[in-house]
């Protein structure tokens, strides 16, 4: 296991004085969450330790952002949209479906190159001009904001068209992440988040992309209309702005 420099040790994670506000608190509730895809395994931690503490519900719909902004637009029953980008929170926003004054930014993401083979990615990303790489997976950047993050990385560094016959293309960064564990991509660009646990490397090999090769990937989260007296809504947005909340999200990869 590689430790992630400037990774915080999280010894015990609660949100019982934080959260378990009366008014929050004094029943239960349920909430539908549409979530980037490589925030849902750490949105899937914190609804945990929400239902356990206040007793609501938490239902989560994970896709790429652009689509889920496109399903928000058609009047999917969602109660709260977690982005991975300020963009699509805002657009939902001028479009009168949000409640106004909800939305914040509560992660800024950070983009990796992982292989799930040991040894295959180096600490400075040499593989990319590697003769024998084989398929590099990346996310659709008409919809999902890490894979124009990757797009700009491949523009930065003058590989991109040198690399287009090696490219797959999922359709979010979760589906991404598969085509690289499963084999049918060698490596591929996903968000930090998505390759660790415990603040470790889980498996593979991988490169942390230097934040300036792309602009800043700040994913804010906004309270749909359909979420505006929803308790279990109101209640996690109480999280992701709190102190504990923090350092979870920062503790799964992501920048404060």
């Amino acid at each position: 296991m590689r430790s992630i420099p400037n990774m915080p040790a999280i010894a015990r994670f609660t949100l019982t004085a934080i959260l378990c506000l009366h008014s929050l608190c004094a029943w239960s509730a349920q909430a539908t969450v549409a979530v980037a895809a490589n925030f849902a395994p750490t949105l899937t931690v914190l609804a945990a330790s929400l239902e356990r503490q206040t007793g609501h519900h938490y239902r989560i719909a994970s896709g790429a952002t652009g689509s889920l902004y496109a399903q928000i637009k058609n009047g999917a029953p969602f109660d709260l949209l977690l982005a991975a980008d300020q963009l699509a929170p805002e657009l939902i926003e001028r479009a009168g479906l949000s409640i106004a004054g909800t939305r914040l930014t509560y992660a800024t993401g950070q983009l990796v190159l992982w292989s799930s083979k040991p040894n295959r990615v180096d600490a400075q990303g040499a593989v990319l001009t590697s003769a024998n790489l084989g398929k590099l997976a990346y996310a659709n950047p008409k919809t999902a904001p890490y894979g124009a993050a990757a797009v700009a990385v491949l523009q930065r560094l003058g590989l991109r068209d040198a690399l287009s016959q090696h490219m797959v293309q999922g359709e979010s960064v979760g589906q991404t992440l598969s085509f690289i564990a499963t084999g049918n991509a060698d490596a591929g660009f996903v968000a930090l988040s998505q390759v660790l646990e415990g603040g470790q490397l889980k498996s593979g090999s991988m490169w942390l992309v230097p934040q300036h090769l792309y602009p800043p990937i700040r994913q804010d989260a906004v309270l749909l209309r359909r979420g505006e007296h929803n308790a279990a809504a109101l209640a996690l947005l109480a999280a992701l702005r709190s102190e504990a909340g923090k350092a979870l999200i920062q503790a799964h990869g992501y920048q404060p």
